[in-house]
C-alpha cells in the first residue's frame, strides 16, 4: 500500500431478521420467532425452519404478537445479540 492510498475500515452489514413476538416478560427483552423456509436436501420437500431470537427492547413498547424486524448487533447478555429495530404490524 502506497501512502497516498487510505484504508478507511468499513463496517460489515447487519443481518435483519423479521419474526413474532412469543414472550415479552423479561425487562427490556422479548423473544421474537423468526421463521424461513428452505428446501430438503434429499427429498426436496419444503420445510419450515424456525428459531426463537432473544432481541432488545429499550422502550418496553412491543407485546406478543407483533411483528417486527430484528437487526444483528454486538452481544448485549449471555443470550442478546438482536435488537428491534421497528414494529411493522401490532397485534389485534
Amino acid at each position: 500500500m502506497s501512502s497516498t492510498e487510505t484504508s478507511t475500515p468499513t463496517r460489515g452489514e447487519r443481518k435483519i431478521r423479521q419474526g413474532v413476538v412469543v414472550s415479552d416478560k423479561m425487562d427490556k427483552t422479548v423473544v421474537v420467532l423468526v421463521e424461513r423456509r428452505t428446501t430438503h436436501p434429499l427429498y426436496r420437500k419444503t420445510v419450515t425452519r424456525s428459531e426463537k431470537l432473544h432481541a432488545h427492547d429499550e422502550t418496553n413498547d412491543v407485546n406478543v404478537g407483533d411483528r417486527v424486524r430484528i437487526a444483528e448487533t454486538r452481544p448485549l447478555s449471555k443470550n442478546k445479540r438482536w435488537r428491534v429495530v421497528e414494529v411493522i404490524e401490532r397485534a389485534k
